[in-house]
């Protein structure tokens, strides 16, 4: 049988643009968002619900409280994020966003309190347009005064969708504008954009001045709670690497939309291939569930901290994928202390778990195995396989529609000497 093989080195992949220098996002943001709930009422039959009728602040207020006593804030997740739907439908005499005084009676400021006071950070949603894409009031003609507002109000996080925009050659100095206005305000909020997602349609966008722009940005569309979204996402990364890897790093990052480990349409085999290709992609971990009540499993995988130290790994280099043959994927990412996190996806959705042999000829970078590297696997579940020679063969057992994970550090001189 002949295997349709693809191969990108790491010299291929170039070398990074500058970012936006706010300081912000050195590592992947990690934290919880409603995601399109947040536009859902107890009166609809939603996954997110609170006690008290359309007070959905209350929602916040208690994944807060959630955050900080089940460990999620302990494992690095920080920003609490409110989506669409939240603004009232006019502005005040002074032309400034109000909340909804159903939804958030006692306005964001004062949630904004609530969440500081735990230790937590504030998301917030806008948009670069005339309207929200719910129809809220957008933020074309009120940039400076929206940022001044969310400064006030104490958030740290600004999402800017692309909706409603009258021309989409205006999408880009909208998001530029917005930046410096974030900026201007004296207050550190990161700025995720996405730009390039309301952009492809009509070309290809500028990456270099997005990344100059925004500290990360959204390329393709929303994440379902469904298998084929996140592989149509994959699919759609891969074949746009080449331009994507270059421009990720410490202060701006390629999004590849939110984690959904946790809710109802994955197996737990496809939750792991999200959390580990997530964090080989250096992607924001932001998570679109109910923590309140998840899974043991689903909380063990998003908790689990040597995959977490992949995603925030300090070097800030976005992975990619290396190989592609007879339904197996590898990705890899470079990690600090010349070490390499490896992903290898079993692509095939029928049948049991397949062997793969990882060697210098199916992957390249195995020569940093000269003289000797230390082998672990992180997924499916942790195991060490050991010190490996370059001429060595790890053979891996991968279930259908699952990631097998493993770091490879190489052994300098004797096998006490690892990064």
């Amino acid at each position: 049988r002949v295997l349709h093989i693809v191969y990108i080195g790491v010299l291929a992949l170039f070398t990074r643009s500058s970012a936006l220098d706010n300081g912000l996002a050195l590592t992947p943001p990690m934290g919880w968002c409603t995601g399109r709930d947040s536009c859902a009422t107890s009166t609809v039959t939603r996954t997110l619900k609170t006690a008290s009728g359309d007070h959905i602040e209350e929602l916040f207020m208690e994944m807060a409280d959630v955050m900080v006593k089940e460990g999620w804030k302990d494992a690095g997740y920080e920003y609490v994020c409110i989506d669409d739907c939240w603004p009232s439908h006019k502005r005040d005499a002074q032309g400034r966003l109000q909340a909804d005084p159903k939804r958030f009676p006692s306005g964001i400021k004062k949630l904004g309190d609530y969440v500081h006071a735990r230790g937590l950070k504030l998301g917030i949603y806008a948009d670069v347009g005339t309207y929200t894409c719910a129809l809220y009031p957008g933020s074309l003609g009120y940039y400076d005064i929206d940022a001044k507002t969310f400064a006030e109000w104490g958030v740290d996080l600004l999402k800017f969708d692309g909706c409603n925009m009258p021309d989409w050659h205006q999408l880009g100095e909208g998001y530029i504008n917005m930046s410096r206005a974030l900026n201007q305000t004296g207050r550190s909020i990161v700025y995720s954009c996405e730009w390039p997602l309301y952009e492809w349609q009509y070309q290809q966008p500028d990456y270099e001045a997005i990344r100059k722009t925004c500290n990360q940005w959204r390329n393709y569309g929303d994440i379902y709670d469904q298998w084929t979204s996140v592989k149509g996402i994959l699919d759609w990364t891969a074949d746009h690497q080449k331009l994507l890897v270059p421009v990720a790093g410490p202060g701006g990052w390629n999004d590849p939309d939110m984690l959904i480990i946790g809710n109802f349409g994955l197996s737990h085999d496809q939750q792991q291939t999200q959390m580990a290709l997530w964090a080989i992609m250096a992607a924001p971990l932001l998570m679109s569930n109910d923590l309140r009540n998840i899974c043991s499993k689903a909380k063990e995988l998003l908790q689990n901290k040597q995959i977490i130290a992949i995603s925030q790994d300090p070097l800030g280099k976005q992975g990619y994928r290396t190989f592609k043959a007879d339904n197996f994927e590898m990705w890899e990412r470079p990690l600090s202390g010349d070490r390499l996190a490896l992903a290898v996806m079993n692509r095939q959705e029928i049948g049991g778990p397949r062997r793969f042999t990882i060697s210098v000829a199916t992957l390249p970078s195995w020569q940093l195995c000269s003289p000797k590297c230390k082998v672990t696997q992180i997924l499916p579940v942790y195991k060490e396989i050991g010190a490996q020679e370059l001429l060595s063969k790890v053979v891996v057992q991968v279930n259908p529609t699952g990631t097998t994970l493993l770091t490879v550090n190489p052994i300098k001189s004797n096998p006490e000497d690892i990064l």
